[in-house]
Order: structure tokens, then sequence, then C-alpha cells
């Protein structure tokens, strides 16, 4: 039988410790050759929270974990019977294992990692918004656009009573 992959239901927020529980049955049981790979996908964002800016690691898919493996009988019990693991995803109880597609789309993300993080800017068009530093310190305005790539938004304010578009870091503004 060829290796392929499943997907895990666990409890949100075990994921990792599901994952080296795991990954210590595997070895325990000498089960190397039938589950190859264990992972929990996950992506590094930066956002700014309370006016300082966090670099996090947020899990893409919580209370799930992915695994590569041959479901022979001895792999599936161990699986099943590891601490933490609810079900595999499948219809009526019986595992059914991920489409080439959603294994590539999956590895690709999680090959992502490396790559620099990215921002999350919580803003959409439309948004009301009290900027809070910089030469418009305390007008009001609505976000006009969100660059993220660039990390900043176009707010429309009003001065001298005509509406004006200016350019501001994302930690420059706060939500009415």
């Amino acid at each position: 039988m060829a290796k392929e992959w499943y997907v895990l239901r666990v409890a949100s927020g075990q994921e990792d410790r599901v994952r080296r529980g795991l990954e210590a049955r595997v070895k325990a049981k000498a089960l190397e050759e039938d589950i190859s790979r264990i992972l929990v996908p996950t992506e590094t964002v930066t956002e700014m929270k309370s006016g300082r800016k966090r670099t996090i690691r947020r899990k893409i898919y919580p209370g799930y974990v992915i695994v590569e493996m041959e479901m022979s009988q001895p792999a599936w019990f161990l699986v099943r019977e590891t601490p933490g693991v609810g079900d595999f995803i499948g219809a009526h109880g019986k595992p059914e294992p991920m489409s080439q597609d959603e294994v590539d789309k999956m590895l690709g993300q999680v090959e992502k990692q490396t790559e620099k993080p990215k921002l999350k800017i919580e803003f959409v068009k439309g948004d009301a918004v009290k900027i809070k530093d910089g030469p418009f310190e305390n007008y009001d305005g609505v976000i006009d656009e969100v660059d993220t790539k660039k990390g900043s938004v176009k707010v429309v304010i009003t001065v001298f009573n005509r509406p004006t578009i200016v350019e501001l870091g994302y930690w420059q503004v706060e939500g009415i």
C-alpha cells in the first residue's frame, strides 16, 4: 500500500501536544515505516496589539493534525489510541485520504513558513478610524485602501472641508 495524507480531528489548542505524543508513540512502537510525517501547519504573522508589534505563529488549520501514513492495522490503531486524537476525517467512520490538490496546497503553505512573516492588518475598506500618530493625529477618517505588502492604509480625512487621502502605516490608526 502507498502512503497517503490523512486529517485527524483533535481538540483545538492541543495540536502540538498531540503531534509530539503521536511522534513518541510511533518511535516506541517502531512504526516509522508506516507513519512518516506528522504536521501541524502554521504561518508566521506580524500583528499590532496594544501599540506593540508582535510576530506570532498561528495554526492554519486549528483543531487538525495532518499525518502521512500507510493505512495498516497497527498504524490505524496507534493513531486512534493516541491521547487527544478525536478521529480521522472521512465518511461513515472510514478514514478518507486527502486529494493530491489538497496535499499540494497544504505542503505549499508549510514550505512558505520560512518566508518573511506576513502582516495581519485588521482593517478593511470602509472602516472608521482615528489617526493616532503623525501630522494628522486625532483626525477621524475612513479606510479607502489596505496594502498588506507595504503595511500601509490610505485614509480619507476632511481637511478644510475637502476630502483628502493620506497614506499611513497601519499602526498609526485605530478603529473607532
